[in-house]
């Protein structure tokens, strides 16, 4: 592993770090605002989404850690980002590595310990990186201690209220109270074994078939019951848990779960979510009562906020139809952002991206809060694969040739400025800087996602954006973990992450790596850009152009043949070659009349 520093600003001797060259970036927002404007730091932040298990491995067993973090944040520094959220590294039997959470209130072993969280974000917040946790608050582990007493102590007793715990129907109770299906595939529902002298508690032993439990995504992930008053006393002592030892706020997962319907009706569609493998079912997600839920979080992170000045964010994964519905969530008094998953899921199209645009600004900035633009993260398949496969860019295939060549990685560059270039926040999941296409031939004996494992279909499946990060070097593990003894990566790297690895991304300055950091640091010292109002401009047919502020200008050219630049001179800044005058196919570039701030 390199070891190295970020100017003066090298985390602590103790954790491996990584040779960066060059300048350093202009510093983010520190940890202590001495503005209401630094208070705001996330209406316009950049969030870079660290997958702990796939991001640098510091004790050389092949899984990512949180030692591995704190070695990596002078490069996420240099890179320009704001902070980093965190997916879960809490004790958990790994069945949805680490969304089945058996403990919120300590660090898996295998991660580190809470010292070296400790240390992660005093490093971390002395970078001027603010540290965002991954909370799950919808399910937790079949493994943790609530769900293992409801098991014991039987039908009707307090500890099986904490979850969602009904008799089945037919003659003896053997069909599931009702028909939902589960997101990660099966019915959403499994029987339990009641206590007694031939049981032995587990779903599948011995002893009399009893009760059935709900769980929207694996048996191993049972939905809590956000009813029962108990469930949200303790997630207020988790929130305070991790707020005292200095976070920043917290990534809610499934944050439009928590309630389902309280008579737990059949669906009428019950496969529906299944299907699509998003939150759908009406009856299991979306229920009125969990916005009050978003209320009490948003008094007690401003209670927090009231003490030291210090802005603490709430954003939520609110996975619902329209934008409209999604406003819902980020009022005022609710949570302060809540990611905007159209522009993700926009095809590569100019009507599609401008009417998305249209109506998260309309529907979301009308709130009051900012849009949070993401165009990927740790479920969903690479951009440059995703974009590779659009309409117009050849056979639809995602094998790896065609996810490295063709427009895949054209239209990836000219989404990552265009996102740049919008008002409000933006989540960068990692790799993503680096140009990772999707590793889409993962043998099956090597696959961990449960949807996999409970569908045997390769559909959805999300291995392929989890394989670990290539640092340096020609042959796996390309630095990602080191020493004579080390263990293979959790997920095997294919030889072809040589030419993306980060070493190689950092001495190209024609790379993904230079251009989402020439991003952000335009995004920083330009006034136009962050937080603030835009205004579409005219433009072919093929062309979505917009102006912010005074004076800057972004367009995109969706098709793939060139057009006339919207703006005189050369770009500012442009995904690809952009000659004064022209505005290639399947590329965004920057204008603005004010100096060049580099």
């Amino acid at each position: 592993m390199l070891i190295a520093t970020a100017d003066n600003d090298s985390p602590a001797p103790s954790a491996p770090s990584l040779r960066l060259p060059g300048p350093a970036a202009p510093s983010p927002a520190t940890g202590t605002p001495s503005s209401d404007t630094a208070q705001r730091w996330w209406r316009d932040a950049v969030i870079y989404q660290v997958y702990v298990r796939s991001f640098l491995d510091s004790t050389g067993d092949g899984i990512g850690d949180l030692a591995g973090v704190r070695a990596g944040l002078a490069y996420l520094r240099k890179l320009g980002v704001d902070g980093i959220w965190l997916s879960p590294f809490y004790p958990s039997p790994q069945h949805d590595h680490g969304y089945d959470v058996a403990d919120y209130r300590d660090v898996d072993p295998v991660y580190g310990d809470l010292a070296e969280f400790d240390r992660l974000v005093a490093d971390a917040h002395r970078l001027g990186l603010k540290v965002l946790l991954d909370i799950v608050p919808n399910h937790c582990s079949s493994a943790h201690p609530w769900f293992r007493a409801a098991l014991e102590d039987g039908p009707g007793s307090p500890a099986r209220a904490l979850f969602h715990f009904a008799d089945g129907r037919g003659e003896h109770g053997e069909l599931p109270p009702n028909n939902w299906r589960a997101m990660f595939g099966g019915p959403a529902w499994s029987r339990v074994t009641e206590p007694g002298p031939a049981s032995s508690g587990a779903e599948d032993g011995g002893g009399t078939p009893g009760q059935w439990y709900l769980h929207m995504f694996t048996p191993e992930q049972p939905d809590l019951n956000w009813r029962n008053p108990a469930v949200a006393a303790d997630f207020d002592q988790v929130l305070r848990f991790w707020l005292d030892r200095g976070v920043d706020g917290f990534r809610i997962d499934v944050a439009a779960g928590l309630f389902k319907h309280p008579e737990l009706p059949d669906s009428a569609d019950p496969s529906a979510d299944e299907r699509t493998r998003d939150s759908v079912n009406p009856l299991a997600w979306n229920q009125p009562e969990v916005h009050q839920v978003w209320r009490e979080w948003r008094a007690l992170c401003e209670e927090y906020t009231a003490r030291d000045g210090r802005d603490r964010l709430l954003v939520g994964e609110v996975s619902v139809r329209t934008p409209s519905e999604q406003a819902a969530y980020v009022r005022p008094d609710e949570l302060h952002q809540a990611f905007f998953f159209h522009l993700l899921t926009a095809r590569w199209d100019v009507d599609t991206f401008r009417t998305v645009i249209s109506d998260a600004l309309t529907d979301i900035a009308g709130t009051g809060s900012t849009v949070t633009w993401v165009l990927n993260n740790h479920d969903q398949v690479r951009t440059v694969t995703r974009y590779a496969t659009e309409p117009g860019s050849g056979p639809g295939s995602t094998s790896r040739t065609k996810s490295q060549g063709g427009l895949g990685p054209a239209r990836a560059r000219a989404a990552a400025l265009l996102m740049l270039a919008l008002p409000g926040a933006a989540y960068l999941y990692q790799g993503e800087e680096l140009g990772l296409p999707e590793v889409v031939d993962l043998p099956d004996e090597v696959l961990t996602d449960p949807i996999f494992h409970r569908t045997g279909s390769r559909q959805h499946i999300r291995d392929g954006c989890r394989v670990p990060l290539p640092w340096s070097g020609h042959a796996s593990p390309f630095g990602f973990t080191s020493g004579t003894d080390a263990a293979e990566p959790w997920l095997p790297q294919p030889e072809w992450f040589a030419a993306h690895a980060t070493d190689r991304a950092l001495a190209d300055t024609r790379s993904f790596w230079h251009l989402y950091r020439e991003g952000l640091q335009l995004r920083r010292s330009l006034p136009q850009l962050g937080e603030g109002t835009l205004r579409w401009l005219p433009s072919p047919p093929q062309v979505l152009a917009f102006e912010r502020g005074d004076g800057l200008v972004c367009a995109v050219n969706f098709g793939t043949e060139p057009v006339a630049a919207p703006a005189p001179g050369a770009p500012l800044l442009a995904s690809g070659d952009c000659p004064a005058g022209t505005l290639p196919g399947s590329t965004t570039a920057w204008w603005t009349h004010s100096p060049d701030p580099r």
